[in-house]
């Protein structure tokens, strides 16, 4: 397999030098250029070719948004990651990056890292995230015949929507959530994968533009219909049962999946806690965190469905759940609000009428 080449494009030389060291030592990624600029990166994706564009967001003259715009006019389908600093700035700068089509994001090195710890910070995201969204050593997960699903719909109340997200998530929960009602009339938690600062501000974006309030999760935080809940950045989320309330729990615990927040904490919770009252929903990202929460939640009796290999920027999370059996049903991302508020109102009908 050829390896995947990288046009680097930042208005640092030091940044440019440091993203072509860490890169270079993969033998799987060939840095095949670099700009120091938007119009000067435009001018040579066509001459270089690549598989793959790191972009600075803040740069002079054309910035990294405008020069984004540029690419997918011309690029629809070619992975951009987003370089952008942990700040307020760089965050609201990262989320509208997204917006306009970025694959991914990884933070610049800060202040908090040392040196060395920040440089291998950068390494292993970027690198992970490149052969991701290359698929470099990875088989195509929709070959093959479909997937036989094993479980039966659970006809069970629902009491609580669980879901988790990773690459792609963002731009799928500014799809999901503002179609969800005022009177939505169960509580929502979500497990986004981004770092501290991050989920605050796509809490913030999410809360404008839904009829819920959407909020980042704080600690002993009681759970009510009409709320969805986003983890908190660098902290699991979990929930817990307080007399007859539902409350949330935040912890410092050590990351699982390499994530934290991970969606296997949140799954495992709300299973433990509304046991087959519970309705998960796996949304496009990297890796396999919620599998083996999906699992506890199907063995307590409650439903998961996944997002569509074709609507997910990357299906390692979704796909992963499929490929377990643990999946009911998978769903296009446009057909998966829907099915969430039929089946919620649906059951909620059925156990107002008595029936189980």
């Amino acid at each position: 397999m050829q390896p995947v080449r990288i046009l680097i494009v930042d208005d640092s030389a030091v940044i440019r030098k440091l993203l072509g060291d860490l890169l270079s030592s993969d033998p799987e990624i060939v840095v095949a250029g670099t700009a120091g600029n938007g119009s000067r990166a435009l001018a040579r994706i066509p001459e270089v070719k690549p598989d793959l564009i790191t972009l600075d967001i803040e740069m002079p003259g054309m910035d990294g948004l405008e020069t984004l715009v540029e690419i997918r006019k011309l690029y629809p389908r070619l992975p951009v990651i987003m370089f952008s600093a942990l700040t307020e700035r760089g965050g609201t700068a990262t989320l509208d990056a997204l917006a306009r089509g970025a694959s991914d994001y990884v933070t610049k090195p800060s202040s908090n890292e040392t040196v060395e710890s920040s440089h291998e910070r950068v390494r292993e995201e970027l690198m992970r995230k490149i052969k991701s969204l290359c698929a470099v050593g990875q088989p195509r997960q929709g070959a093959g015949p479909p997937p036989i699903l094993v479980f039966p719909a659970p006809q069970t109340r629902i009491d609580v929507v669980a879901i988790g997200a990773s690459t792609g998530g963002p731009n799928a929960l500014t799809e999901l959530i503002p179609g969800f009602a005022a009177d939505f009339p169960v509580p929502i938690v979500i497990v986004q994968h981004m770092p501290a600062l991050f989920t605050r501000l796509l809490a913030e974006r999410l809360n404008t533009l839904s009829p819920l309030d959407v909020q980042e999760g704080k600690a002993g935080q009681k759970l009510q219909r009409g709320q969805v809940w986003v983890a908190p950045g660098d902290h699991h989320m979990t929930v817990a049962r307080k007399g007859t309330d539902f409350v949330l729990g935040i912890n410092h615990d050590p990351a699982e999946n390499s994530c934290r927040p991970a969606v296997d904490v949140l799954f495992r919770s709300v299973a433990q806690t509304y046991g087959a009252n519970v309705l998960a929903v796996v949304l496009t990202g990297m890796g396999t965190d919620g599998t083996r929460g999906s699992a506890v939640i199907r063995e307590a009796g409650g439903a998961v469905i996944v997002q569509d290999e074709a609507s997910s920027v990357v299906w390692g999370m979704p796909g992963s759940v499929v490929a377990a059996n643990l999946a009911d049903r998978i769903y296009p991302l446009a057909g998966i609000g829907p099915e969430v508020v039929r089946r919620v109102f649906m059951r909620r009908a059925l156990a107002t009428a008595g029936r189980p």
